[in-house]
């Protein structure tokens, strides 16, 4: 269900897809793109404009919200909560979703493919939240 969430993705430059799962029943999903009423990446230089060459391959698009936030904050508008829930997502958080998932109450977290940093990995299991890579 997460990679079928991700090719929504509106980022022409990773597609991804999270679900929040909570008593074997879905609670919550996300994929990344731009904030409702903002331009797309493709629109505006993936938030870096004229100077996007310089900045992307580094630093990577800052424009979209990923799609764990966006599944997290999904869950928060409606009410719903997160405490005690696993989520499954295409690839492996980044440092700061993890520490959001943390702060949600997340417990497990299942993962494709690995995002290219393994910071949050690292800090997923210092809090105790199980990871697990399925995936290629």
């Amino acid at each position: 269900m997460a990679e079928t969430l991700a090719t929504l993705g509106t980022c022409d430059r990773a597609q991804v897809g999270a679900i929040i799962i909570k008593d074997g029943r879905c609670i919550s999903w996300g994929y990344n793109g731009a904030p409702p009423g903002l331009p797309h990446c493709d629109e505006n230089g993936h938030g870096w404009g004229s100077k996007l060459a310089d900045n992307i391959e580094v630093y990577g698009c800052r424009n979209t919200i990923h799609a764990e936030a966006n599944a997290l904050a999904f869950a928060a508008r409606q009410g719903i909560s997160t405490d005690g829930a696993q989520m499954f997502t295409t690839v492996s958080p980044c440092l700061t979703c993890a520490k959001s998932i943390i702060a949600a109450g997340i417990t497990d977290v299942h993962y494709l493919t690995e995002y290219r940093l393994t910071d949050a990995i690292e800090l997923l299991d210092e809090a105790h939240i199980y990871t697990h890579h399925h995936g290629y």
